[in-house]
């Protein structure tokens, strides 16, 4: 290609760039969209665990293909090689970016201010960028939250992107290998050590673990090993909805789950009637540490979590009934509330749940390792395709992996 009739961008890359395989995605945009491109430097890491670093020219037909080319590679971590600071500008109205705002990813982001690279606070996915210049901090904000006068990060000058860079396989780290397309044929066993020892690495680390859980979990019978991880200090909070709550607390109650009996699996008399009334018996005691103190409930998921004193957030549906009184109906609401218990966190467990593990991968950062178990492989696949690349998707019932775990996290102990 003549560099007559092209326009021309220089971008750098840095870190673990070949192995990560990101190197390959940015020069591979490049040629996609039409344009060329030419190695100016190459610099490569003598080990393993040495960075490399890239500087390339990218030479593009017109000024709207090279600006789609670097909105492309953006999020693989290439940036311009001259910095410049950020641009920002006043939000003019509440609950609304100013056009051209940037939307961020969940990778650990930076931005250039006043001469120094600030580190943005809050990293999720789908969220703009505001700057405190008084306090130099930076911070991810969602669209609602966004109030007039904030100084909104616009365009992409300025800022560069860390994206996870060990998407493939290494000898001896067998979770990060299960991060590839998800497969009903990985052995079970495998999988369950493999997410045991990521808990246990959290917990030493001094970090949470989050669990993410639908109502298949009590359905299938899963719910007693749920109850065990939180005694044995293995869940730390926990994200639901009000059907977990409720069959829970209904199997608590009466031994049942949607009026089906646990034990014997057959409905009983009267049985689709159990869980209103268990909603209707939470909702007279006035919620569920109420139920808990007035010793009304004794056992179950929702028990344990009062008693050891375990966060916990419930989101309505437009589906649920009653609800209980603990559920948050007004979903922003809810998602400020689950963003409070994220940060600390470094471990998510999602399990039997399609809509809430989509909903809380959206506010993870990309840092917290994800396991979401299902017996449909297309939640995971939805998952990924969100964006929560760091989730590794396991094909499992609920009730047979969840015992396998809490028997694995015993014998290590």
């Amino acid at each position: 290609m003549s560099t007559q009739h092209t326009v021309i961008e220089h971008v750098e890359m840095s870190g673990h760039i070949l192995d990560s395989l990101l190197l390959p995605k940015v020069l591979d945009a490049i040629l996609s969209r039409g344009a060329e491109y030419k190695i100016d430097h190459f610099d490569v890491g003598r080990k393993q665990t040495d960075p490399s670093h890239v500087r390339i020219e990218i030479q593009a037909p017109t000024p709207a293909i090279l600006e789609a080319i670097l909105a492309d590679i953006h999020a693989h971590g290439a940036v311009p090689n001259h910095v410049a600071d950020c641009t920002t500008v006043p939000a003019d109205r509440a609950g609304a970016f100013p056009d051209g705002f940037y939307c961020s990813t969940n990778f650990r982001t930076e931005v250039h201010c006043g001469g120094e690279w600030l580190s943005v606070a809050d990293q999720e996915m789908d969220c703009g960028i505001v700057i405190d210049f008084n306090a130099r901090t930076a911070r991810c904000l969602p669209m609602t939250e966004v109030q007039i006068g904030d100084a909104v990060v616009v365009g992409r000058t300025g800022i560069r992107v860390f994206p996870n860079e060990r998407d493939t396989p290494h000898k001896g780290d067998l979770f990060e290998f299960m991060s590839s397309p998800v497969s009903s044929e990985r052995p079970k066993a495998v999988s369950v050590r493999e997410v045991a020892q990521a808990i246990r690495r959290t917990r030493a680390a001094g970090e949470n673990v989050i669990a993410v859980l639908g109502p298949a979990v009590v359905h299938t019978g899963g719910g007693e090993f749920v109850a065990q991880m939180i005694r044995d200090g293995h869940i730390n909070i926990l994200f639901a909805g009000n059907a977990l709550a409720t069959h829970d607390i209904e199997q608590s109650f009466y031994g049942t789950s949607l009026g089906v009996n646990l034990q014997h699996g057959l409905p009983c008399d009267e049985g689709h009637e159990h869980h209103l009334r268990t909603i209707n018996t939470i909702r007279r005691l006035g919620g569920i540490r109420a139920a808990v103190e007035a010793g009304r409930l004794q056992s179950g998921i929702m028990y344990e979590c009062v008693r050891a004193n375990i966060p916990f957030v419930l989101c309505g549906s437009i589906r649920d009934d009653g609800p209980l009184p603990d559920v948050i109906t007004d979903i922003l609401k809810a998602q400020t509330a689950m963003r409070h218990y994220i940060p600390g966190s470094g471990f998510c467990l999602m399990v039997a749940t399609t809509l809430h593990s989509i909903a809380v991968g959206n506010l993870l950062p990309a840092s917290v390792r994800v396991a979401c178990v299902d017996i449909n492989p297309a939640t995971v696949t939805k998952l990924m395709d969100r964006g929560s690349t760091q989730t590794v998707g396991i094909v499992s019932d609920a009730e047979p992996f969840l015992a396998g775990l809490v028997a694995e996290l015993a014998r290590s102990e």
